[in-house]
């Protein structure tokens, strides 16, 4: 979902007794848990590729001790989260709370009429009054700016619950999804067909560093951030994957292993309705688009979905993954959560990326 883009040039924070905020390319870093304690997840353009798989490592694995063992795992015992949410939610909400409190952790949940960012108390001293009571921030806003000063004047770890840039746990649900279904992410090509927002900003900040290609078809007028776009271009040309542009959805499904799209109108651009319908035809994606795929095309969409995005015989079909998508949300927070708060390492053995 996409909201009043921004330009990216920002500030890139720090945090004081934690690592910085690093912007990686396709180079090895640090890995294992130490690398990922204590660091804000506020966009996967700040972790790099190994580390990205660290996220759904821990997560494969906590799924695997949890759905299918039937462990308890009390790892987030004694720890609290703070959960602002100035959007309305299903996925996030429910898979941040049941995640944390199966976890044996205690989340609570913020909406506007209990905290409202920089009205009733500034941004900045809601950041130091969380940071002495929880040990965690997730945050659903407008404006990424405000997961910014959360980061800058907090002294705990602050994960993106989307803003109107980026949703990077959403997109660790893909990738997860799609481990599980093809057994591996390097190679795989991704089509997206629809709006340029920040579920895309997300892929094309992450998915050169999995030694996935990117095609991308939007509409006249509806492409991606230009400052994502330069950054992902020269992350793409350094990982040595594929980024194409085009205006046309049947030529960027073609070859493609996966269809990935989106709503058309978010929270917010209710207004432009009308406009967005029309600009947007010709883009639903149908079995006529899957015949210019793959022959093993799959389909995602981070939910909910409207009609006009994908029809029911691609929705609800034996290619489309968005219930299993949706249920990977719930153990990807858990993964992020995890190495993000403790020491853990994952028992299993590392899946195939």
């Amino acid at each position: 979902m996409i909201f009043a883009l921004r330009n990216l040039s920002g500030r890139w924070l720090s945090l004081g007794i934690k690592c910085s905020v690093r912007s990686f390319g396709c180079g090895q870093a640090a890995l294992g848990a130490a690398a990922l304690k204590g660091r804000h997840l506020l966009s996967l353009k700040d972790f790099s590729g190994e580390e990205i798989k660290q996220f759904l490592w821990t997560a494969a694995d906590l799924k695997m001790r949890i759905k299918q063992k039937g462990e308890s795992l009390p790892l987030l015992q004694g720890k609290s989260i703070a959960m602002i949410f100035e959007k309305r939610s299903t996925r996030t909400r429910i898979s941040t709370e049941t995640g944390f409190a199966l976890l044996s952790g205690h989340p609570c949940f913020l909406t506007t009429q209990d905290i409202h960012l920089g009205v009733n108390e500034s941004r900045k001293d809601t950041a130091r009054v969380l940071s002495g009571m929880t040990d965690v921030i997730l945050a659903r806003v407008y404006k990424h700016s405000d997961l910014e000063q959360l980061a800058e004047d907090g002294t705990i770890p602050v994960i993106n619950g989307l803003s109107e840039l980026y949703h990077p746990i959403q997109i660790l649900a893909d990738y997860l999804t799609l481990q599980e279904h093809f057994g591996y992410l390097n190679g795989l090509t991704l089509s997206w067909i629809g709006d340029g927002n920040n579920v895309l900003h997300s892929f094309m900040m992450s998915a050169p560093k999995l030694g996935m290609h990117l095609n991308v078809a939007t509409p006249k007028g509806f492409e991606p951030d230009a400052d994502v776009t330069k950054f992902a271009k020269s992350l793409a040309g350094e990982c040595g994957t594929k980024l194409f542009f085009t205006n046309d959805p049947m030529e960027a499904a073609s070859g493609a292993n996966v269809l990935v799209t989106d709503t058309w109108v978010s929270m917010g651009q209710e207004e432009e309705k009308a406009e967005r319908l029309k600009a947007f035809h010709g883009y639903q994606i149908t079995m006529k688009t899957g015949k210019s795929a793959a022959p093993n095309w799959t389909f995602l969409h981070c939910l909910p979905r409207k009609a006009e995005e994908v029809d029911d015989e691609v929705f609800y079909s034996p290619r489309s993954l968005v219930f299993q998508e949706a249920e990977n949300r719930k153990w990807t927070i858990m993964g992020s959560m995890v190495n993000i708060l403790t020491d853990y390492s994952p028992l299993s053995n590392k899946p195939k990326f």
